[in-house]
């Protein structure tokens, strides 16, 4: 248990953390969490926990890249439309019903894509070099030892390591895991995340509203971004301004990170910041940055909890300083920003202050990138007119008109 911290309800912060100390806090505390086995179809998209080694040839026989006819390729030197090599048809080769007969001189095998090239045979000729005959088949050109062979372990080898651990696995991934005969894959296990709502004014939307009451947008914006970082829902709850409800929720088992969205600040009815504190450890409160300078994190029990702010541009940025971060490096992935990047042109000034970390909406233009937005943390509809976000570091009073700045994509 934690020594009391001062309450700062009704009464405000005399000091904030810096971003970097958050992270700092943050990532001292979010591990990855332990793996599991998984067949196949479940596997895109998690975290490989161990590397893949092949334990069998790809292909583990030679067999045909082609449909047309294996032959010798020595006999088909010189070979033109004018001057033919001329075979005869003495088998049939299909996939998984090789040909037994022997290819000798001046003789050639029909054979299908991935059909087993059969003994004497080093080439396909593709059928459409081929020209049928009363005899057999005349070929129209000329082939090297090998062409349209794939040879034993030409895609993969015994022993080679396919995919690193760490990898996050995409479907082509999964499919050379298959293509080995692997049924099952080591995984890390996705974080659980809980997600609490606060608030006796917010209303889920279809639901009557009454005059002072607002329709709840925080816990979908939540819902799409936690499986996005690869975590898990493990629960999505509305609970009213009541501290026993919001410690209950705190403290009930099968989470691994919970997120709080609302009641984080220094209001009255803000309480979960003193439940954290008293539970467990209260770490963060309070983030120089705008927005979400309110964010929190912590930990209650083995569950950490981070207090993201009600306004939602407030809950969204914090979201993905911290919480995003944590669901990310549990799951096994980067902690990197989920989003793609590039560097811009400055279209017009954007204006910071020195002691803070600023997220700015921003959108491109064709002169270059053009801020939105600094303040109005509960504007929600300025991240949809927005195309990305800039953060401008704590150390910068602003950026001048033509200055590149990395812009982060919302796409």
């Amino acid at each position: 248990m934690n020594a009391p911290r001062r309450d700062v309800r009704m009464r405000g912060f005399t000091s904030r953390h810096t971003v970097e100390e958050a992270w700092a806090w943050l990532d001292s505390r979010a591990v990855v969490r332990e793996p599991e086995v998984v067949p196949l179809e479940h596997a895109t998209g998690r975290v490989l926990a161990e590397p893949l080694v092949a334990t069998i040839h790809v292909p583990s026989f030679e067999r045909s890249a082609m449909d047309g006819y294996a032959v010798r390729a020595d006999e088909t030197i010189g070979a033109s439309h004018y001057s033919p090599a001329q075979f005869q048809v003495i088998a049939t080769s299909l996939p998984a019903r090789p040909s037994e007969v022997i290819v000798t001189p001046g003789t050639a095998v029909r054979i299908m894509t991935g059909a087993p090239l059969p003994e004497g045979a080093d080439a396909v000729v593709p059928v459409e070099a081929t020209r049928e005959t009363p005899a057999g088949i005349e070929v129209t050109e000329a082939l090297p030892i090998g062409k349209h062979v794939g040879r034993i372990g030409e895609d993969i080898a015994i022993g080679q390591s396919v995919l690193a651990a760490g990898r996050r696995l995409r479907p082509q991934d999964v499919a050379v895991a298959a293509s080995l005969g692997v049924p099952t894959l080591l995984v890390i296990r996705p974080p659980r995340v809980r997600i609490l709502f606060t608030g006796n004014e917010l209303v889920a939307p279809g639901q009557p509203r009454g005059p002072w009451q607002i329709y709840d947008a925080n816990s979908y914006l939540l819902r799409g971004l936690v499986p996005r970082d690869g975590g898990i829902l493990e629960s999505v709850q509305h609970l009213t301004d009541d501290p026993e409800a919001i410690a209950a929720a705190l403290l009930a088992p099968g989470a691994d990170l919970i997120l709080v969205s609302g009641g984080s600040s220094v209001g009255a009815e803000d309480h979960a910041p003193r439940l954290v504190n008293q539970l467990g450890e209260l770490g963060i409160h309070g983030v120089a940055m705008r927005p979400s300078s309110p964010a929190g994190l912590g930990q209650v029990g083995t569950a950490l909890v981070a207090l993201l702010p009600g306004n939602p541009v407030s809950c969204l940025c914090a979201y993905d300083f911290f919480a995003g971060r944590a669901i990310r490096v549990m799951g096994g992935r980067p902690r990197d920003w989920s989003y793609r990047s590039s560097s811009e042109p400055l279209a017009r000034k954007i204006v910071s202050a020195i002691g803070r970390v600023d997220y700015c909406r921003v959108r491109m233009t064709p002169d270059g990138i053009e801020p939105l937005a600094l303040s109005g943390a509960s504007v929600l509809s300025s991240t949809t007119r927005a195309d990305g976000f800039v953060v401008i570091p704590e150390m910068s009073e602003g950026m001048a008109p033509g200055t590149p700045v990395t812009v982060w994509w919302y796409d």
